[in-house]
């Protein structure tokens, strides 16, 4: 080939050519090289010299420039450097992501981009062949192609990592050295990587061809067996070695063979490194990694195993050489050491009739061994790529029509000629053979065969075609693999009989060179890369791949798991039979098997094509081979390809294409395809005469192309002026910035020298007024000293009467001087009417009749007061104390007393303590009578607080005032006689309580009128009793609204013996609520001890509880701490009781106040004229009510008491029948529960006695109650239930006796005997009674239709009724219904529905009686239920807005039906007339006219699914119509049943999935939902309508045409609010909650901003969302939109659960967190705002773990700040220092000093910095760190295992700069990689993989951690903002009509 040279001009003028090789060379024929030649071009398609020597010198150039890609056309020719080069950087990664072919200089990465683009935009798979002899650099550019799509995925996803970490498994067990590549594939590979529509890897397939087994035990000098070898022995720690009995790899023939142990330029320890690394990403467990350990050692234990020879039966045998490889091996591979020795040195066969076994010679036992070792790795290799393809290749879950696209990258054995061929050969270069057909097809044929089929004129161009060559090895009937084939199913074939076949089929054949001689072994083939000769030796026993049957039942017995494994099929299917009677598959039909479906699925796809040529043999950098490379452009057909490439035509489009990029040449508007292809094709048709007219479309179409050149030119020019209109707006704007910000500043200056300016001014006025006002006062102080002067002369003149004054003012002082007394001394004066003894109240007097036998019975204390909240115990002996006067003078307090009385007192009226009267009230009152008792009061709250000898003076008495409140006019002032007599201090208190009860209005003036009093008040028995008589009023009535914040704050300021007393009677008055009575004897006996009063209630069963009761108590609090002390769980229906003498009346178990029972009853006994603290009260804990549903087996305790509340009240008479047997079966019952089932005369007569009432024995005679009783207690059944028997027969037979009554009086309503009744209220019903018991009318539930405070609706009519317990009354008909109805399985039909045509509903008529099935089907709450017709027996959904569930637990009878249906048949009535009025007519039934009523009503919303479609667009559409049914709408909205309960997302899924990949449902979706919304009567369905529509707005919007519909459907309805959603965002700093707008429109980036925006931050910049959920806290991508985020981060968990627990789940709980996520341009003191809220919580929490390196000086500073920020100025806590460290100090620092010394070092710091506030403290700290390395980095402490230099738990801290090894221990950085350095990361569910360096040999690092999530989301952020940046600078390709 001719060579390049220079010509030089020596210096005596000679010329001599120097030629690239740089030899002085005289050549004759010589010619101009073409000026394309001598710098070399990027396409070789470009050359002038299209010739050898062109081609071979544009290589040769560029390689000595460093050069090795070269572009022929689309086709990469790539030049091995033997050396690394900087092109495999993330930077080169980035720079060819998206440009397109030739736009940059050829790059591997320029190709796999193309594979990329062309699979995303044209959804076609794609291909790319890589191609090239062995050593050329295959596989380094299959792994480049690889990582370089991982890259652009752009996910760094846990399975882009394992894909490509599959390489370096792949490499160690299927790679080895030889004598041309120190990595050379022995098997081929090809990865087909799948992606989704997005263009996201998710998952491959690998698929391997014929691994080289033989390289196992044999390899050529100077090469090496498989790398796995080496580097598990290298890698290999010593203990693990020493388990498998290994030593160095000179120690194994298998490894020294080739007489090569070490490979220059690989590290094996290394690379073991990264094996065991790559195994452990790709879930390969360390069981199976040990197991395959143990096999590897095993198989180099045979390799050292020998044979002896012997002579056994006159037949040559051998045995095994005794050694210790040999039990090692047996038992590594877990067999018997005696069945491996007979396995290897014997062979069975099948004879006719038996199995023999032949003994084998030690040679064929060698050979055994060997096809052994091969067979256990060749199927290891099979079982580690299942293994890993069952990691990276999942089957898609999205259905059978869910379609993905693939890349196929093909990396097969190069085309091999060594010295010495074999089978392996053969086969490599018949799959190369194979590659170049498809090559030379798709390049040369195909493009001519186009060319010809569209007459294009064409000279066909010649190539060479291997053609001959595939068919002499596969296309012939006798072809070489076939002929092979057969001699290896002969049992006596041989490889000579073999190639003696060969040699005469093909002698003829110039392909085939046969062989020389007979005795000559080889034959040659003519391939299209060269001559190779292969040595026929051992063919046959390499295609027969087999094993042994004595091999195969040794497997058998093996406990290897991993051994078993990897046989498993081939043992079970029986391939591996020998015994020549069943024949098997050989190894190159296997092959070819293969590659045939590698070349089915290479033609389907889109090829690409990557040639790989080395420039020498001997792997060395920098020198070119110039015959090896021109031998490879030779047979790689390079030059044909240039030429075919540079001749034909590079774009094709289809004709739909071309007509739409080149539409605007037609003379027509009409683009459709078929029309216009049948315009050209007639117009081609014509005939010879239209030759002109053809021309002039020539010359037409040439004015065409120059128009469009022209409208290309205008367009390019109107784009120029665009852009730069648009550049000199900008420059516009930021003139006007930069304008505004100078006005501005000029306008800061002018403002600043007018305020100073004003001060100047308003100084001068202010000092001419004050000297105005100064003479002023001159003059006024003169004429003041005149007048003292003058009062001066008159005190001379009354001298003596001043001091008369004087001394009685002393004596009154010395009177006023309290003398030493302790204030328990001052309480028991005050309360000296009180006895000295009170015993527990409730226990005084007789009880009432039939409660008699309960006073024997003991009292059980209660340990721990329930109800009040108990004082300390009193204090010991008296001591002279002295109440703190209290000086409420602070007014800075919000609820100052003093502040009330300056907003709201009267006149001058102050706040503070008066002697005086007052003449007016503090408060203003609009009632003149609240006016007069205002200042009555006034008088009495004076002279009662300073009275010396009680608590208050005798002003008037109360013999006009009654219980319960009467007349308050006659209290006025002025009437009854006013200090005629002596009065009882309880009656001076009842004067005042008696007006607060009485008149509201003045209970604030009361208390003002105390506490004034109180304030400033020196007097100590005067402060004292004040204080008890705001206790006593505290617990009666609370004061209003307006006061209570100021009472509350006056009690604070109080003195600690009454403060909180009396704070607490405050809150538990309000609490609940006001007293009805006067204060009562025990409730002062509580005042004056200051504790809560003991009271005793007696229960059921003779027990009596003692309880805490105060002023507030309330009979539901008692009921509530009786209920709890004796264990109740069934409390409803019991209720407190009094008993004042033969009188018992209940309390309830609500609202009423206990002590209001009290007071009536001493009220009572003074009315009698006795004394009060005589009242003879007793409480009792009784069962009052029952429930329709009680139950007695649900509570022992409670059926206990009501048992024998029963049994006294039969002894009692409380409960009487007519009938007798009642009282036998209730005795019979009590005598079983009593006695048991014996029977005797005294134990019946004791029952007797204790059952039946005097007046019936006497009635009857004894004996006879006795033999009745004794009759009825033999039938009694033996349960265990008897006593809950006695209570449910007492419930059924007495339910009058269990009732709630209420005094009513009727209003109106249906007629009845009396106006004045009582109303009994019980479980049966309603029942009307006189005041003589007698029915006037009762009232099932069922019959009660409604009830409020005044109005009680039936089916009777409606009964208008007024009572002062309205309210309590119809609250408990009201919780009656609804229980019943909540129970109740009975319905009736209000309308008739007929649904025939839908079985999931029912179909009724109106009054029909449903039975309800409560199953959980259907859920009420969305309106349907299940039920039974019984009159058809159907089942089916009911609609609840159709019937009406009956408030009865028993089916009702026939009477209440028929009232029913007589009430609702008139309602019905009513309501039509109604609709007929006010509605259209409808559309008649039936027939057509039924169609007509459906066209009618499409428009209005029905609870029917449409069959069929609204828009009549979508019946085109078959496929859509299945999609278009509206019943999950209905189902969402409730208007059809859902038979379970689902979540609301799983219908919006059903809903708008669809909609959301079919545009066409879109609007079909619209129209449904607005059809469901119109004319829907329910509210519920409406809104549900409202969230659906909401949802649909915020996912896509409707088509043109419906959108002004939907425009105006929104218009019609203003009053419907559309809001968008509230989304709640946590500021991270402040840990405060606030809401955000978001519309689901709404962009995780714009809310972001809109964030900073609110919390006027400087710039949203760096900032981002989080979304925290009960598993991680995971950061929301700012291009999302916010629900979407939500939803898959929520949805995110349910897909790893099972289906079944998914659906069980609720929604997951979440919450929204804003902080900053990227630490760059952070200034601390630039951004206050951000400092204190966000950079100071979020940094403070990393120093104080420790994660910086600082020194001591800088702990201490920073302690003294961050002690400032918890403590601010109170230095009183230095005390708590040593407490607070762990706040103060970092964690692993505190123990370098004592807690003391701490303290000192952080006092001494804390003052220096004095001065300085909080905001300041947090700055200062942050400026403090800001200079540290580490500032601003997020730390993740990970475990690694990858570097052994590092240390095996490391800090990874990701910050600006890069990512940062950090040791935790020395805190010293190990190293420090920038952005720009890292290759590729990765993370998984606990682990995290990161790539540093180039894509070729760049350095990995594994870590064990499960925040991989957050590294790797950190790292894309930081990445992708510098690449924004980057890209925002980096220029764009304008062209207007893209190549």
């Amino acid at each position: 080939v001719p060579i390049g040279a220079r010509v030089k001009v020596t210096d005596t003028g000679h010329q001599l050519l120097v030629d690239d090789e740089g030899k002085v060379t005289v050549e004759d024929s010589i010619r101009v090289m073409h000026p394309t030649s001598v710098e070399g071009v990027d396409d070789m398609i470009r050359l002038g010299d299209l010739n050898e020597a062109g081609l071979l010198r544009n290589l040769l150039v560029r390689h000595r420039q460093g050069i090795i890609y070269t572009y022929t056309g689309s086709v990469l020719v790539a030049v091995n450097p033997y050396q690394e080069l900087p092109l495999y950087t993330a930077d080169q990664v980035r720079r060819y992501h998206g440009r397109r072919l030739g736009e940059l200089p050829p790059h591997v990465f320029a190709i796999a981009d193309t594979c990329y683009f062309n699979m995303s935009r044209h959804n076609r798979d794609q291909c790319c062949i890589i191609s090239g002899e062995s050593g050329a650099g295959k596989t380094e550019s299959t792994k480049l192609v690889l990582q370089f799509l991982a890259a652009v995925s752009g996910q760094h996803s846990w399975i882009e990592q394992q894909i490509l970490e599959a390489n370096p498994i792949l490499e160690a067990f299927g790679n080895a050295k030889t004598i041309r590549n120190d990595n050379s594939s022995r098997f081929g590979k090809y990865v087909e990587i799948f992606f989704n529509k997005d263009g996201v890897i998710e998952g491959a397939r690998l698929e391997q061809y014929l691994l080289e087994k033989s390289r196992v035990c044999h390899q050529a000098m100077e090469e090496r067996n498989y790398h796995i070898f080496y580097c598990m022995l290298t890698g290999m720690t010593t203990e693990q070695k020493k388990n498998l009995c290994l030593g160095d790899a000179s120690e194994f023939n298998y490894l020294k063979r080739g007489d090569c142990i070490v490979c220059d330029g690989r590290d094996d320890a290394k690379d073991y490194t990264r094996i065991r690394t790559a195994l452990k990403i790709l879930t390969f467990t360390e069981t199976h990694c040990w197991e395959i350990l143990k096999l590897l050692a095993a198989l180099l234990h045979l390799g050292n195993v020998s044979f002896e020879a012997s002579i056994l039966d006159n037949m040559e045998s051998s045995d095994v050489s005794s050694s210790d490889h040999f039990t090692i091996a047996a038992k590594l591979l877990e067999v018997q050491p005696a069945s491996l020795g007979v396995s290897l040195t014997y062979r069975s066969f099948m004879t006719n009739r038996e199995r023999v076994s032949k003994p084998l010679s030690s040679e064929q036992a060698a050979d055994c061994r060997d096809a052994f070792v091969k067979a256990i790795y060749g199927k290891l290799f099979i079982w580690i790529v299942g293994r890993i393809n069952s990691v990276i290749h999942k089957t898609p879950t999205n259905g059978p029509k869910y379609v993905r696209n693939s890349i196929g990258l093909l990396d097969i054995f190069g085309f091999e000629n060594f010295a010495s061929n074999s089978f392996e050969q053969l086969c490599i270069n018949f799959a190369n053979e194979q590659l170049q057909q498809f090559f030379v097809r798709h390049v040369f044929k195909l493009e001519q065969e186009e060319y010809t089929k569209e007459d294009i004129v064409w000279k066909n161009i010649t190539f060479n075609d291997n053609t001959q060559t595939l068919d002499l090895l596969v296309g012939k009937p006798l072809n070489v693999l076939a002929l092979i084939d057969e001699e290896s199913h002969f049992p006596k074939g041989t490889d000579v009989t073999m190639l003696n076949k060969m040699n005469q089929v093909h002698a003829k054949c110039n392909i085939y060179i046969p062989s020389k001689n007979t005795h000559d072994m080889e034959f040659g083939i003519r391939h299209f890369a060269g001559v190779v000769y292969y040595d026929s030796r051992g063919f046959l026993e390499k295609n027969r791949d087999t094993l042994s049957s004595d091999i195969i039942k040794l497997i058998d017995t093996t406990t290897n798991k991993l051994l078993r494994q990897i046989f498993e099929t081939h043992t079970q299917a029986g391939t591996f039979s020998t015994d020549g009677r069943k024949q098997v598959s050989t190894l190159s039909g296997q092959f070819r098997q293969s590659l045939d479906s590698l070349m089915k699925a290479l033609s389907i796809c889109q090829p690409h094509f990557i040639r790989c040529f080395k420039p020498n043999d001997n792997k060395k950098s920098m020198c070119f081979d110039r015959d090896l490379c021109i031998r490879q452009l030779r047979y790689s057909g390079m030059i044909d390809t240039i030429r075919i490439r540079k001749l034909g035509y590079p774009i094709r489009h289809t004709f739909k294409q071309f007509l739409q990029r080149y539409r605007v040449l037609l003379k027509t508007t009409v683009c459709d395809p078929k029309t216009v292809r049948h315009y050209y094709l007639e117009y081609d048709d014509d005939d010879d005469d239209d030759k002109d007219d053809r021309d002039n479309d020539i010359c037409y179409f040439v004015k065409k192309r120059r128009a469009a050149v022209v409208v290309q030119k205008h367009w390019r020019g109107y784009k120029d002026k665009n852009q730069y209109r648009k550049l000199q707006r900008g420059f516009q704007r930021l003139q006007s910035t930069i304008r505004g910000r100078l006005s501005r500043l000029h306008y800061l200056k002018e403002l600043a020298a007018a305020v100073t300016l004003q001060s100047q001014v308003r100084g001068y006025l202010a000092r001419k007024s004050y000297k105005s006002k100064r003479e002023a006062v001159t003059v006024l102080q003169a004429h003041t000293r005149g007048m003292l002067a003058r009062k001066t002369t008159n005190k001379m003149r009354t001298d003596l009467q001043r001091r008369l004054e004087e001394v009685l003012s002393q004596s009154q002082q010395a009177a006023a001087e309290p003398e030493p007394v302790s204030e328990q001394e001052m309480v028991e004066t005050m309360f000296e009417f009180l006895p000295h003894k009170v015993s527990v109240g409730g226990r005084e007097g007789p009880a009432p009749e039939g409660f008699e036998v309960m006073l024997t019975t003991n009292v059980v204390q209660v340990p721990v007061p329930v109800l009040a909240r108990t004082e300390p115990s009193p204090a010991p002996a008296p001591v002279p104390v002295e109440l703190p006067v209290v000086e409420y003078d602070d007014e800075d307090e919000e609820f100052s007393f003093i502040k009330f009385s300056a907003l709201h007192f009267q006149g001058s009226a102050t706040h503070s303590h008066i002697t005086q009267r007052l003449r007016q009230p503090l408060l203003h009152h609009e009632d003149e009578g609240d006016t007069l008792v205002s200042q009555h009061q006034a008088s009495v709250s004076l002279r009662g607080i300073q009275s010396k000898d009680g608590i208050f003076l005798p002003l008037s008495h109360m013999q006009h005032y009654k219980l319960g409140g009467s007349n308050p006019e006659y209290i006025l002032i002025g009437e009854g006689r006013t200090l005629d007599r002596p009065i009882s201090d309880l009656e001076k208190l009842h004067i005042i309580v008696g007006y607060a009860l009485s008149r509201r209005d003045i209970r604030d003036e009361i208390y003002c009128q105390i506490i004034k009093q109180l304030v400033n008040n020196k007097n100590q028995k005067s402060s004292l009793r004040g204080w008890v008589l705001l206790s006593i009023c505290l617990g009666i009535f609370p004061p209003t609204e307006l006061l209570i914040q100021y009472l509350e704050s006056f009690l604070r300021r109080g003195p600690s013996s009454y403060c909180p007393y009396c704070a607490e009677r405050l809150r538990r008055i309000v609490a609940n609520g006001e007293r009805g009575e006067l204060p009562c004897w025990i409730e002062l006996q509580a005042v004056k001890t200051k504790k809560p009063t003991q009271v005793s209630v007696a229960l059921m069963d003779g027990l009596s509880v003692s309880l805490p009761v105060d002023s507030a108590c309330t009979s539901a609090e008692v009921c509530q701490a009786l209920a709890k002390k004796v264990n109740i769980k069934d409390t409803y229906g019991f209720s407190l009781y009094i008993g004042f003498y033969e009188k018992v009346w209940s309390l309830g178990s609500g609202g009423k106040h206990v002590m209001d029972a009290i007071s009536q009853c001493e009220q009572e006994v003074r009315r009698k004229g006795e004394e009060e603290q005589h009242a003879s009260w007793r409480l009792y804990f009784r069962k009052e009510l029952f429930t329709p549903w009680h139950d007695s087996s649900i509570d022992a305790v409670s059926t206990d008491l009501i048992y024998r509340q029963v049994i006294r009240g039969l002894k009692s008479g409380e409960y009487h029948s007519e009938k007798e047997d009642d009282f036998v079966q209730l005795a019979a019952m009590y005598y079983y529960v009593t006695f048991g089932s014996t029977n005797s005369v005294e134990s019946a007569k004791k029952v007797v006695g204790e059952c039946i009432t005097t007046e019936l024995i006497e009635t009857k005679s004894q004996g006879k109650w006795i033999q009745l009783v004794t009759a009825a207690h033999t039938q009694v059944l033996s349960t265990d239930s008897v006593k809950g028997d006695v209570v449910d027969y007492a419930r059924q037979k007495w339910p009058i006796f269990f009732s709630k009554f209420y005094e009513v009086t009727q209003m109106s309503g249906p007629p009845l005997s009396k106006s004045n009744f009582i109303v009994a209220i019980n479980w049966n019903g309603i029942s009307f009674q006189d005041e003589k018991e007698k029915k006037l009318l009762e009232l099932p539930y069922p019959e009660v239709t409604g009830v409020n405070k005044s109005s009680l609706a039936t089916l009777r009519g409606q009964f208008i009724l007024q009572s002062v317990e309205a309210g309590e009354m119809a609250d408990l008909i009201q919780w009656y219904l609804e229980g019943l109805r909540e129970r109740s399985v009975y319905a009736v039909a209000l309308q008739d529905i007929n649904r025939q045509d839908d079985p999931t509903f029912l179909s009724y008529k109106r009054g029909d009686m449903l039975v309800i099935l409560k199953d959980g089907e259907y859920s009420p709450d969305r309106g349907w239920i299940k039920g039974t017709n019984e009159r058809t027996g159907n089942t089916g959904a009911v609609s609840t807005d159709t019937v009406l569930v009956l408030p009865t637990l028993d089916k009702p009878s026939d009477t209440t039906l028929n009232v029913f249906w007589l009430y609702y048949s008139q309602d019905s009535k009513v309501t039509l007339v109604i609709s007929l009025v006010s509605l259209r007519q409808p559309g008649k039934e039936g027939g057509r006219g039924a169609q007509a009523r459906g066209r009618e009503k499409l428009w209005a919303a029905s609870k029917e699914p449409i069959k069929q479609p609204l828009l009549k667009s979508l019946f085109s559409k078959r496929l859509l119509l299945s999609l278009a049914f509206p019943s999950p709408i209905l189902k969402y909205m409730g208007d059809y049943p859902i038979k379970q309960v689902r979540q609301p997302i799983e219908l919006t899924d059903q809903i708008f999935g669809a909609a959301t990949q079919h545009v066409p449902l879109q609007d079909e979706v619209y129209c449904q939902i607005m059809r469901q919304m119109t004319s829907n009567n329910s509210r519920m369905s409406v809104d549900y309508g409202w969230q659906l529509l909401w949802l649909c707005t915020g996912l896509f919007p409707p088509s043109q045409i419906l959108l002004k519909y939907t425009q105006r459907f929104l218009e019609s309805r203003p009053r419907e609010p559309l809001a968008g959603s509230k989304a709640h965002c946590s500021e991270f700093g402040r840990q405060w909650e606030k809401l955000f707008e978001v519309t689901s429109t709404s962009r995780i980036r714009d809310l972001v901003r809109n964030i900073a925006y609110k919390l006027i931050l400087a710039s949203a910049d760096g900032y981002s969302l989080f979304m925290k959920t009960p598993n991680k806290v995971v950061s929301l991508h700012d291009q999302n939109y916010f629900f979407d985020s939500l939803r898959e981060t929520t949805d995110q968990p349910k897909k790893t659960k099972r289906a079944r627990e998914a659906k069980k789940g609720a929604t997951m709980p979440y919450l929204v967190i804003f902080m900053r996520k990227l630490w760059f341009n952070v200034t601390p003191g630039r951004d206050l705002t951000a400092d204190l809220t966000f950079h100071f919580p979020q940094e403070l929490p990393k120093y104080l773990r420790g994660y910086h390196k600082c020194t001591k000086e800088e702990m201490t500073s920073l302690a003294g700040l961050l002690f400032r920020v918890k403590v601010d100025t109170d230095r009183s806590q230095f005390v708590m220092i040593p407490r607070m460290l762990k706040e103060l100090v970092p964690a692993d620092e505190m123990k370098t000093m004592s807690p003391e010394d701490w303290k000192k070092h952080i006092i001494a710091s804390y003052n220096k910095q004095a001065g300085i506030t909080l905001d300041e403290a947090k700055v200062a700290f942050l400026k403090g760190i800001c200079h540290w390395p580490t500032f601003g980095c997020a730390f993740f402490e990970v475990k690694q295992t990858s570097e052994p230099s590092y240390p095996s738990i490391i800090q990874i801290a990701i910050s600006k700069q890069g990512v940062n090894f950090i040791n935790p221990k020395t805190k010293e950085f190990l190293v420090m990689h920038p952005f720009n350095r890292i290759t590729n990361w990765s993370s998984g569910s606990t682990y995290f993989h990161i790539t540093i360096g180039n894509l070729v040999k760049g350095n990995t690092l594994l870590c064990e951690t499960s925040l991989g999530y957050k590294m790797d989301d950190l790292l894309s952020s930081y990445v992708n903002m510098y690449e924004m940046q980057r890209q925002a600078v980096r220029p764009r390709n304008n062209s207007m009509f893209p190549t």
